[in-house]
């Protein structure tokens, strides 16, 4: 296992490379340049300015994250070649630069969903990213991205770019004519085109599942199960299609089950990584972000890492979305002290089942 942790940048994270390097275990980061619109190229030049300043901190970054695919490529249109071409160019300048995994989603519209960005968890007093579908009642999708832009503490948020959202209804209205089967049509076609360039470059594509585990404002949705995962490995049979196992997405839903679902695809080859985090169940549709601790949510993370070591061992971990705590005032979701908890949390179960398996 090789533990990493999502920096943005220094223009752009509040918290630092040397922080970071501070953490129990830490070999390096899940990267991401989140100024970069759906569609652009990542340049060479960004790419080593990026690289450069996260080696000389003394990690790697063998894993980036967010190179987000374009909303033509995933409705179908003419204009989707460009940008598959451009896609194909940013894999080869991250390869030359290190890169193993590329992690993406295709989400239609929003990468992932939250109703309230700083909920108190009354057990703590802490605060975290939570959801309740019923607390959507009348708000349309534009009424809840003004809410979680206005609510971000001035920072972006992975999947609320401004450059994406700025056409929502008119992409919104275009969806209305999409059904799931179409969706994995246009995303075999995307496949097809990049993954050649992968395997060329020894690149795996990491698939995020939805967030939250299913159909949000009648939106096709197609990565949200074991079963939805087994589809999209077969788009394109390739080891260069995988997924990134996000276990709090998935486990938003108590259908899944997360532990088999690694083993699943562990033992097929097709885990390019994992976030790793908890959530605590509250109703129907209703959860909360919580401690990685396995007590404080309803996600078993001794036998999720169980999986890891049987079936993927040598793969990349981050410890996902956090709670804020002690003061801290950051990116919600991704704060410093709750994730440095987490990674240390992970490292003692890693060597505890370690020991245990002799």
């Amino acid at each position: 296992m090789k533990m990493t942790f999502r920096w943005y940048g220094s223009n752009s994270d509040n918290i630092t490379l040397s922080q970071i390097k501070q953490i129990p275990g830490m070999s390096g980061l899940m990267g991401v340049l989140d100024y970069k619109a759906a569609g652009e190229v990542w340049t060479e030049e960004e790419i080593k300015t990026y690289m450069d300043e996260v080696h000389a901190a003394g990690l790697e970054c063998e894993v980036i994250e967010s190179v987000n695919v374009h909303e033509d490529i995933k409705m179908g249109l003419p204009t989707r070649d460009q940008y598959i071409e451009n896609y194909c160019i940013t894999i080869r300048n991250l390869a030359k630069y290190g890169v193993k995994v590329i992690v993406y989603n295709f989400m239609p519209v929003f990468d992932w969903l939250r109703t309230d960005l700083a909920r108190e968890i009354p057990e703590d007093g802490s605060n975290s990213l939570y959801f309740d579908e019923a607390e959507l009642g009348d708000m349309g999708p534009a009424d809840l991205v003004r809410n979680t832009i206005e609510n971000c503490n001035g920072f972006t948020l992975p999947g609320w770019e401004p450059a994406r959202l700025a056409e929502l209804e008119t992409t919104l209205e275009r969806y209305k004519s999409i059904t799931p089967d179409d969706l994995r049509a246009n995303y075999k076609y995307f496949l097809d085109g990049i993954i050649p360039t992968c395997e060329e470059c020894g690149v795996v594509m990491a698939c995020h599942p939805d967030d939250p585990a299913w159909p949000i404002f009648g939106l096709p949705r197609i990565a949200h199960s074991q079963s939805d995962f087994d589809k999209i490995v077969q788009l394109h049979d390739s080891p260069s299609n995988a997924l990134c196992l996000c276990t709090g997405s998935l486990g938003s839903n108590p259908d899944n089950d997360i532990p088999a679902a690694i083993r699943h695809f562990g033992e097929m080859g097709r885990i390019g990584c994992l976030h790793v985090r908890n959530v605590k169940y509250l109703g129907t549709h209703k959860f909360r972000e919580a401690a990685h601790l396995s007590s404080t949510g309803d996600l078993d993370l001794f036998e999720i890492m169980k999986a890891v070591s049987d079936t993927c061992p040598d793969t990349y971990i981050r410890p996902d979305h956090g709670r804020m705590i002690w003061g801290e005032v950051g990116r919600p979701g991704y704060g410093l002290y709750d994730r440095a908890l987490g990674a240390t949390y992970i490292n003692g179960l890693w060597e505890a089942i370690g020991k245990l398996s002799k």
